[in-house]
């Protein structure tokens, strides 16, 4: 039997199958839920027949038609009526949810876990994220109340359904090709390999196939924010001469952008290159970027005469942000970008036709546009093992007492040239560090100075 404490995280539920992830688990998931969602519509919402029904959708790992199966057992025996979208990528959710007005919608993904974990990504109406602050202690308060019943002697219907066209359709409206492109595009043996031919197979896009091949178990392992992880990509990116590389994760909402000379770009350093893209469309308008991302970030934003809004880390906060500002775009560093057209929900699948759409319409190669963007010296996010992680950034604020500081999320210090940000990890015992200055070798000195507070780093 499944520990639910173990498995309920901060945004999602996640575990090893089957001794943290099981059938009986995944049936409880999917009653509690149904329950959960049904009963938080608005009383006009709750009148529409479509509105009685959840959306699920399955990844690529071997255990997640068993789990799927069960969970929707779950959602039915709850009463509510079930659409099943088969076997798709995380923001397909998002779009079916939206698309045909269900009260949610649930992925069964273990994103870019190992292959023997598996788990729940939930979304509530209008595709809105389901996390621990929105509903997610609830669902989880339910299930564990929970116990399998037998079926209904009138069974809510279950449907399957296929929107890949459907879908495509709504992709395909953010790719405007003036001319074609050669693109690298690392699935990670995950669920790009599936939504890439769907969508891109047949557009001016020559894509050189990595890992596409759906096996339910990985090449590399399905995490593109490992730099190891990026080293196939860039060596076909220069073996093919492409314009650009593109390695998505396991469910296919993230991915990283590699330029024509095999270099990884940074995802803060695309979601300023983008920024501009929609601010000429959108001008004045809002774009959101987490407070991990280079200070490159809200300059570009404000040189393109946009609203620059810094926003805590998590998908659940970014969604909101766009939301309530209005938002046309926002990106993370962790490579997940966010757009008002996409029902402000995140997409692997969106953000690749954007970067295509940008680079096809200039003859500047990509690796030349970023050129004048890095210009900061950044630590990347560096990992520290603190047992007592409130008296470590306590410690932080006394030795840094002369900053600027706020405590949006975890805290960040904030000088005229150099700027730090430290996080604690909801799940671990871990302080996460990003560290920005105006030269290598600042960086690397105002570093040794904080190691010197935090400790020795641990391996990613």
């Amino acid at each position: 039997m499944a520990d639910m404490d173990a498995v309920f995280k901060a945004y999602d539920i996640r575990g090893i199958y089957p001794t943290g992830v099981d059938e009986d688990l995944a049936w409880k998931v999917g009653n509690a839920t149904a329950q959960f969602l049904r009963t938080h519509l608005s009383g006009y919402d709750r009148g529409q027949a479509s509105a009685n029904r959840l959306v699920v959708g399955r990844d690529m790992r071997t255990h997640s038609e068993p789990l799927a199966a069960s969970l929707i057992e779950g959602i039915v025996a709850s009463g509510a009526g079930c659409v099943d979208i088969g076997m798709v990528d995380t923001p397909m959710i998002y779009f079916a949810v939206n698309h045909l007005g269900t009260c949610g919608g649930i992925q069964v993904t273990a994103s870019h876990n190992p292959p023997e974990y598996n788990g729940f990504k939930i979304s509530g109406q209008k595709a809105r994220p389901i996390g621990e602050n929105t509903g997610l202690k609830e669902i989880k308060h339910i299930a564990s109340k929970a116990r399998r019943s037998q079926p209904l002697d009138t069974p809510p219907p279950i449907q399957k359904m296929d929107l890949w066209k459907a879908y495509g359709q709504h992709v395909r409206q953010f790719l405007k090709l003036p001319r074609p492109l050669k693109v690298v595009v690392d699935a990670s043996n995950g669920m790009a390999g599936k939504m890439i031919p769907a969508i891109f197979g047949d557009t001016d896009l020559e894509i050189i196939p990595l890992n596409f091949e759906i096996t339910g178990s990985f090449v590399h392992p399905p995490n593109p924010l490992v730099e190891a992880n990026l080293q196939m990509t860039k060596d076909a990116v220069v073996e093919h001469a492409a314009d650009f590389g593109v390695c998505f994760d396991g469910d296919a909402d993230r991915c990283m952008f590699v330029d024509e000379s095999g270099r990884a770009i940074g995802c803060d350093l695309m979601t300023a290159l983008l920024a501009r893209h929609f601010l000429r469309t959108n001008p004045g308008a809002t774009v959101v970027y987490d407070l991990r991302s280079s200070r490159v970030v809200p300059e570009e934003i404000l040189a393109a005469g946009g609203v620059p809004r810094r926003e805590r880390v998590g998908h659940a906060f970014m969604k909101k942000a766009l939301a309530d500002a209005h938002g046309v775009f926002g990106g993370e560093l962790s490579g997940h970008f966010y757009f008002r057209d996409n029902f402000n929900a995140d997409s692997g699948a969106i953000v690749f036709a954007v970067a295509c759409s940008v680079i096809a319409a200039g003859a500047t190669p990509l690796g030349e546009r970023i050129a004048p963007l890095n210009r900061y010296a950044a630590s990347g996010e560096i990992n520290f093992q603190v047992a007592d992680k409130a008296a470590v950034m306590n410690e932080l604020v006394e030795t840094f007492s002369d900053a600027k500081i706020d405590r949006l999320d975890g805290i960040t210090l904030e000088y005229e040239d150099w700027w730090c940000n430290v996080r604690p990890s909801n799940t671990e015992p871990l302080l996460r560090l990003n560290l920005e200055a105006a030269t290598e070798e600042q960086m690397r000195g105002k570093l040794k100075k904080i190691e010197s507070i935090l400790g020795k780093p641990v391996a990613h």
